[in-house]
């Protein structure tokens, strides 16, 4: 078998030879580290990118067969984004900026984590019809541009070996984005059409880019959407409104996929996600990612036994453990053969892996991975 027929005979409880070695990319904090160490070249350091080909280079010399999130991406956001420009600079080298969202951000010199958010642009009607609608609205160059079309054509071939899925954007996550999450929660009350026509916009825009990429008769093993919308405690929504107000178009776009056939739509979403998990699933979103162990110990067990096999996974691999040692990556292991045992489940870096992991770590998670699943 080869990678990709392994990934959709886990997926979909077929038969398989051996579990697929997937991982979620890296910093690039973490593959400049591995640069100087003489483990990647500053050429790959410099032009790695989720699936490209640096990727799969990277990915076998460390032993792994493919990166989860190889997708095919139309722009699904802010179109154009707003120009990045530095609004003040302060003594200590932190600076004001704005960024694409439209939103001002605070900088911090050498910081690599996601910034604070200082303000937004957005306060209601006048701004969303001024700065944000005419953003949101499609054009064929989304989807149909230059630079896409190749690979549009190679994936029509259906002769790759390389699991690839298709991205069908962000329904709410991405205007959480550009209009913050407090300020969210008080649109839905104090003017809830607009918040239904920003919602309503967005997801129409997603629906056209899928439906627009798969009339191009490009192939896809599966769907993906991307949302962020929770944290350590649970949702930066109230479920019974993510229910009510984004569920239908979820549920619209993964009727669309079904019909091309594509029956594995995955989500990714940090945090402890347990209260939105059933209205994804069903909307017709079945395979949660990264499943984040954090301090909640998330893991696919206690959801499988709540939803039944319905539900799939892709993630919940402790990725701490690359910083550690050989016998805290024996322990993860051992740790994560009863969830695979239940099927229909892909470990996985439970996100982008650290600049704290060490190159002979993660190695040995590989070949002992390959030894023994």
């Amino acid at each position: 078998m080869n990678n990709r027929q392994r990934m959709n005979a886990v997926l979909n409880y077929e038969k398989f030879d051996r579990m697929p070695i997937v991982h979620f990319g890296f910093w690039r904090e973490t593959l400049q580290a591995w640069a100087k160490e003489g483990h990647v070249s500053e050429e790959e350091a410099r032009t790695w990118s989720d699936g490209n080909t640096t990727d799969a280079i990277i990915s076998k010399k460390l032993g792994f067969d493919c990166n989860y999130a190889a997708v095919f991406g139309p722009n699904t956001g802010l179109y154009p984004g707003f120009e990045p420009k530095v609004i003040k600079t302060f003594p200590d080298g932190s600076k004001h900026c704005l960024d694409q969202n439209g939103v001002v951000v605070l900088q911090m010199p050498e910081a690599g984590s996601i910034p604070c958010e200082i303000e937004h642009l957005f306060k209601g009607r006048a701004e969303w019809e001024e700065h944000y609608k005419h953003r949101f609205q499609f054009i064929s160059d989304r989807v149909l541009n230059q630079k896409n079309i190749p690979l549009l054509e190679f994936l029509k071939t259906d002769t790759r070996d390389y699991h690839y899925g298709l991205y069908c954007g962000s329904l709410f996550g991405q205007i959480r984005n550009f209009i913050g999450v407090e300020n969210c929660s008080y649109l839905y009350m104090d003017d809830e059409a607009l918040f239904d026509e920003i919602i309503e916009t967005v997801a129409q825009l997603c629906f056209q880019c899928v439906k627009t990429t798969l009339e191009t008769g490009a192939k896809f093993d599966f769907a993906h959407f991307w949302e962020d919308i929770c944290f350590k405690n649970g949702p930066l929504v109230t479920p019974s409104v993510f229910r009510e107000k984004v569920g239908p178009h979820y549920k619209k776009i993964t009727t669309l996929l079904n019909q091309y056939g594509i029956n594995i739509v995955s989500l990714d979403c940090d945090g402890m996600i347990d209260s939105l998990l059933p209205i994804w699933l069903e909307n017709g979103v079945n395979t949660m990612f990264p499943i984040e162990v954090g301090t909640w110990n998330a893991s696919l067990a206690p959801w499988r036994e709540k939803y039944g096999k319905e539900l799939r996974g892709v993630g919940g691999m402790n990725k701490t453990v690359f910083a550690l040692d050989f016998k805290a990556i024996d322990a993860e292991i051992e740790r994560l053969k009863p969830v695979i045992e239940l099927g229909g489940y892909i470990p996985c870096p439970d996100h982008r892996i650290a600049p704290d992991a060490k190159w002979d770590n993660v190695r040995y998670y590989c070949d002992k991975m390959q030894k023994i699943i």
